[in-house]
């Protein structure tokens, strides 16, 4: 099945719906998705080396908008769409968390929690529950999401063919890894 959905991506990578899709992912994973739009940037990259950069500024700026999307969701909506992706998430512990860390660390949260596996989700709507200033989020979201997102595309196109063979021979232990990524950030948010 993964191999499926890996050689699908790589065969819409070229499409012209497949930068939306890609954008949309970034989009939806800094609200309320779970998934990290990473597992369609990078076989998007390996498909097209040469627009790794285009790419990857595509995926920030659906980040930086999803998170603006999270934030929104975070001051207006908390008591009724930011509590149900909490509980859907069951992420109310660290939430309160998150929530308190804002008054102690402020935008340091945002720029070292952005670049984890921590769903960013949760970040940018504690930001907007504690009314951070929003142009230092949206900085500071810009800031971390490209670094994390033009990081990998550095990555993949300065290595190019070898990462895409590597990838191919061991893409299920990659997805487990991937998966596993996933669960330590949800892990190390409920722990």
């Amino acid at each position: 099945m993964i191999r499926k959905i890996y050689d699908w991506v790589l065969r819409n990578a070229e499409k012209p719906y497949a930068a939306w899709i890609l954008f949309a992912t970034a989009v939806a994973e800094a609200s309320f998705f779970p998934l990290p739009p990473d597992i369609l940037l990078l076989p998007m990259i390996v498909a097209q080396r040469e627009r790794a950069w285009r790419l990857a500024a595509i995926c920030t700026a659906g980040s930086v908008l999803g998170g603006i999307l999270g934030y929104a969701i975070g001051a207006f909506a908390m008591a009724t769409v930011g509590q149900w992706i909490v509980d859907t998430y069951h992420l109310e512990r660290a939430f309160q968390t998150f929530h308190d860390g804002f008054n102690e660390w402020g935008v340091w949260i945002i720029l070292i929690k952005g670049l984890t596996p921590i769903p960013f989700k949760l970040v940018t709507i504690a930001s907007g529950v504690a009314q951070l200033n929003m142009a230092v989020f949206v900085l500071a979201a810009l800031a971390t999401r490209g670094a994390r997102f033009f990081l990998l595309a550095a990555l993949v196109y300065k290595f190019g063919e070898p990462i895409r063979l590597f990838i191919e021979k061991y893409l299920t232990w990659i997805a487990f890894g991937v998966l596993l990524a996933i669960i330590a950030g949800f892990w190390i948010v409920l722990g």
